[in-house]
């Protein structure tokens, strides 16, 4: 294998990485607030909670459609082989957000309140659909997808497990807190003060789902039980699950001394944790258990010129993105409009 076969892969794996953990981050809390209707009924707080986002909700998927093109680009044997297995939640999470944005633009325009009531309710089902299809999509792929010849094997229906839905459900509960402590860092008074309540349950939630996925996670395979138990392996992986512990002593803290800002960079710290312990269970494998990233990547040429475009592209995405997040910057107020 030359140079070039050999590192493209781990250059584009990286990217594509960093692309799609910066849209669950991005678009994790932006979907958390609409999850937070569920609890939600006043309407000034409803609107509210719509304004911190309002202005940046469209962009944040600009991460998901580069992450999709990077896998259908350079990874063609993934593409072709993971999509067929997750055609459903996939389906599901992009129909979920099509309804989202939908009811996004809609609610704002409701006179009566039973058509306000109906787009808000519709706002927060395709919310919650579009984070639990995404938390089956992950387990899905973490659990293992059945391959011979580089062709999907299995049923469209894999999806229907126990890990797959487990990780549904913990993915909307994280998404949920990203949302709540978003609220305490954007916004104040009472609303402020119940999404601080909030977010204290809910990290509760989350740390133990956590933990509870990292104890089921190392059975799933031979090879993620031997990433975090085999030397000298578990010295590398030890610092994950001790920087999970103390960045739950340090959310506590934050709740009790009233910060805004620091509980929702703690939860941004345990959804990185996440994603790190994520790369270490699959790495070198990009369609786990059997299809590497080198078996799976299309040829060096076809990497080194989509990479010449992305040299280009990125910088823009980024500057879009942080621009965004610059001008409209501050706490949200019910008198904030953006529509």
């Amino acid at each position: 294998m030359s140079n070039a076969a050999y590192w493209l892969p781990i250059v584009w794996a990286v990217l594509a990485a960093t692309a799609i953990f910066i849209y669950v981050v991005l678009d994790g809390f932006d979907l958390g607030i609409g999850i937070l209707f569920l609890g939600e009924t006043d309407e000034t707080h409803r609107n509210t909670m719509v304004n911190t986002v309002a202005p940046v909700w469209d962009g944040n998927e600009t991460w998901m459609i580069y992450g999709g093109a990077a896998l259908y680009g350079v990874f063609p044997v993934a593409y072709g082989t993971i999509l067929p297995a997750l055609y459903l939640p996939v389906l599901f999470m992009l129909l979920s957000l099509i309804l989202r944005g939908v009811a996004f633009e809609f609610r704002s325009r409701m006179i009566s309140k039973h058509s306000k009531f109906f787009w808000d309710w519709a706002f927060c089902l395709g919310s919650l659909v579009a984070a639990v299809s995404q938390g089956a999509i992950l387990g899905t792929l973490i659990q293992g997808i059945k391959v011979e010849h580089n062709t999907f094997v299995g049923s469209p229906w894999d999806w229907l497990a126990p890990f797959p839905l487990f990780c549904g459900f913990a993915v909307a509960v994280g998404y949920t807190l990203l949302g709540a402590t978003w609220l305490v860092w954007r916004t104040e008074t009472d609303l402020q003060t119940t999404m601080r309540k909030l977010a204290s349950v809910l990290a509760v939630a989350m740390f133990a789902l956590i933990g509870l996925a990292s104890l089921w996670t190392p059975y799933l395979h031979v090879t993620y039980m031997n990433h975090w138990t085999a030397w000298p392996q578990i010295v590398l992986v030890l610092p994950v699950p001790v920087a999970v512990l103390a960045i739950a002593a340090i959310f506590g803290w934050a709740i009790y001394a009233r910060y805004r800002l620091l509980p929702f960079l703690c939860t941004l710290g345990w959804f990185f944790l996440c994603f790190t312990g994520l790369g270490i269970n699959i790495w070198p494998y990009i369609v786990p258990p059997t299809i590497t990233i080198w078996d799976a990547s299309s040829p060096p040429s076809s990497q080194a010129f989509l990479l010449a475009g992305s040299v280009f592209l990125l910088p823009i995405i980024i500057a879009y993105t942080a621009y965004s997040y610059y001008v409209f910057r501050g706490t949200v107020t019910a008198e904030h409009h953006y529509h």
